[in-house]
């Protein structure tokens, strides 16, 4: 959890983000967009708030987006063309060079960068470049991590994997999200030469907070009489929703109804859309289950408050925006006991964690705080309270130190 003083040093005035596959601008849960969207937004937007100005680099996806989009003051999103926009997220690595050279074309002109922060691995490959053209400090997020999905059962491309150790090797300071997940890289990647420094996520709190079930039923249109479990993340195999649809099968109440909010994504997404609802299909459930289409983020509040569980069956996390954003509505979280969501859910307090991917457990779990609202309601709360530790202005505070820091060293990291 986020604890410790944090400190600034007015050398940094503005930072180039970098969010080479997807948009911060664009939708959660639609194409390629999800929790990352959220963190580089978000993060932005307050480091503005706090006097930093805020660039983010991303891919043109879609043609006749303006060049630049004045977000707010201080926090700008520059649209780089690399390729053509309609390129999958599995072939962006061919474009690298060409996005790099269109963020070096802003940094030499009017817009130059005292720390250039890169998120997720592709945009961590342009950064490395960056960072020897115009001898910046480089600050990297991966978001996620190949070795780590492929303990999940979600193996990444040697060409990846390699890419990673080059970031890794080059990075003056790499954030992770929890301490669980600190120690997952510590495992798999070793002592990386620079920083490893915790800036966990944060919620924002004037959306997300507890609320009315019943309104929030209506307000969505769901039935009020009966049990909701909620699914909330982009569909594709990582996620687990197939265990979601089983955990619905396996459930006491016979009654209750599967909420999915969230699209297709990545080259897997389409397929896996189908899979799914075939399996619900063979598997007598699908009268059961409403799939939603993508909600602007604002909207998944009134989501979360409207069910009873929310289910977070990843197979690998970093972090947990959901069950982060359901807990602060004060809704219960049954969720997976893997990566950062067992640093954020207190098991048995503020949550349920099930070790494995066994539906039988899944059910089991739900079906405990289905038969008593009155615990699942305390449970809720203290997830709340829990919640509110979380802010976008404290993260923002901690890499605002941190840029300092890694600012002030010029850089430190050198390498080939």
């Amino acid at each position: 959890m986020p604890t410790g003083s944090v400190g600034f040093d007015p050398v940094v005035r503005h930072v180039a983000l970098l969010s080479l596959h997807t948009s911060p601008l664009a939708q959660p849960g639609v194409g390629d967009g999800g929790g990352m969207n959220v963190y580089v937004r978000e993060l932005a937007s307050s480091l503005a708030q706090a006097g930093v100005t805020c660039t983010t680099y991303t891919r043109l996806v879609e043609p006749g987006l303006p060049a630049v989009v004045d977000v707010e003051p201080g926090h700008r999103v520059v649209y780089v063309p690399a390729g053509d926009p309609a390129l999958p997220k599995e072939r962006l690595a061919e474009v690298v060079d060409e996005f790099t050279a269109g963020v070096a074309e802003q940094l030499a002109g009017e817009r130059p960068a005292d720390v250039v922060h890169a998120n997720y691995w592709l945009s961590g490959l342009a950064g490395h470049r960056l960072k020897h053209r115009f001898d910046l400090p480089l600050v990297t997020t991966f978001h996620t991590l190949g070795k780590v999905k492929a303990e999940g059962g979600d193996p990444e491309s040697a060409e990846r994997l390699a890419a990673e150790a080059e970031i890794i090797g080059c990075s003056d300071a790499i954030c992770v999200s929890c301490t669980e997940e600190a120690e997952q890289f510590r495992r798999l990647y070793g002592e990386p030469p620079g920083r490893l420094e915790i800036v966990a996520p944060g919620v924002e709190h004037a959306f997300f907070a507890p609320g009315q079930r019943h309104g929030a039923r209506l307000a969505v249109d769901l039935p009020a009489g009966v049990p909701v479990v909620l699914f909330v993340g982009r569909i594709q195999p990582l996620k687990g929703i197939d265990l979601a649809v089983a955990t619905l099968v396996a459930m006491a109440s016979r009654d209750a109804v599967l909420v999915v909010v969230g699209g297709a994504s990545g080259v897997q997404g389409a397929a896996e859309l189908d899979r799914v609802r075939r399996l619900a299909d063979e598997l007598g459930v699908a009268h059961r289950i409403r799939f939603v289409e993508p909600q602007p983020h604002h909207i998944l509040s009134t989501y979360y408050r409207a069910a009873d569980v929310v289910l977070v069956p990843s197979r690998s996390e970093s972090f947990g925006l959901v069950a982060l954003e359901a807990g602060a509505c004060g809704t219960p979280v049954v969720a997976a006991a893997v990566g950062g969501l067992r640093s954020l859910i207190d098991h048995g307090d503020s949550g349920l964690l099930v070790e494995g991917r066994d539906p039988v457990r899944y059910a089991a779990a739900v079906d405990t705080l289905l038969a008593d609202p009155a615990a699942a309601a305390v449970m809720g709360g203290r997830a709340a309270e829990r919640a509110r530790r979380y802010t976008w202005g404290f993260a923002a505070a901690r890499l605002r130190r941190l840029y300092g820091d890694v600012a002030a060293e010029r850089p430190a990291v050198l390498c080939s």
